[in-house]
């Protein structure tokens, strides 16, 4: 049998596309999420729908997009609208379940940054800014936040909040008007988190294999709650690495 290897981010994308149900609508970003959703069609969610950020509707790419401007989404979609009209009608109108978020800075109630780091009108380093992540955070029934986990990244308070995830937790997302229920889980390499039912704090409630709960709890720049039934993160089986291989192989 062909020994199992696999990386941090191997396990991230893997972990995603398991959270993924057939049948789902799924709105998603280029990179480890594409990955991710490609991966669940492909393993166990063939009849997801999928969608990119430049109105492509119900694609099925016979490879992973090199961005959302690539023609392979245009080419194997179902329709093509517009992007006002994608996040007008399709996104705001309720019609997506999951949204995929990633971000530079995350606090403990899912809240990101993607505008500055430092001060705003003398930051250290300028971001790319919220594209179409509030609205997504927003709008789909639920959003998977994909991170890799630092002190950097996991912070007490955000230098900016881009996107609201459960504001100041408890009902927040739905005080601001938001027709979402706000982040399901965070992925990152060291477990995953989910929002407490009542305070929206997000707990740690798995760990990856080898990791232990005091790194994770060094890599959070708060205080991090810890699940009384903490679990271990399955680890991905060989069809499902020989699956994303073959994904990852298509992009070269």
């Amino acid at each position: 049998m062909p020994e199992l290897t696999y990386t941090s981010n191997d396990m991230m994308v893997v972990t995603a596309s398991r959270f993924l149900k057939d049948g789902s609508v799924v709105f998603i970003g280029i990179g480890l999420p594409s990955l991710a959703a490609n991966l669940a069609r492909n393993m166990h969610a063939p009849n997801i729908s999928m969608i990119y950020e430049s109105g492509t509707l119900d694609t099925k790419p016979t490879r992973p997009p090199l961005s959302i401007g690539d023609d392979e989404l245009s080419r194997t979609a179902l329709s093509v609208v517009s992007v006002p009209e994608m996040f007008r009608y399709w996104l705001q109108g309720g019609k997506i379940e999951t949204g995929f978020l990633g971000a530079a800075q995350i606090d403990k109630y899912g809240n990101l940054n993607t505008t500055v780091i430092g001060d705003y009108k003398n930051p250290k380093v300028r971001l790319p800014g919220a594209g179409g992540a509030p609205e997504i955070a927003g709008f789909c029934d639920h959003t998977i936040i994909m991170l890799k986990q630092s002190r950097r990244n996991f912070v007490e308070k955000l230098d900016f909040v881009t996107t609201v995830g459960y504001g100041k937790g408890g009902e927040d997302i739905a005080d601001l008007g938001f027709s979402g229920k706000g982040p399901k889980a965070i992925i990152t390499d060291l477990g995953i988190l989910e929002p407490d039912p009542v305070s929206k704090e997000f707990t740690l409630t798995h760990v990856h294999k080898g990791i232990g709960i005091d790194t994770v709890k060094e890599a959070t720049g708060w205080p991090l709650k810890v699940a009384a039934d903490i679990q271990e993160t399955e680890e991905p089986s060989l069809e499902e690495i020989q699956a994303l291989r073959e994904l990852q192989a298509l992009l070269k």
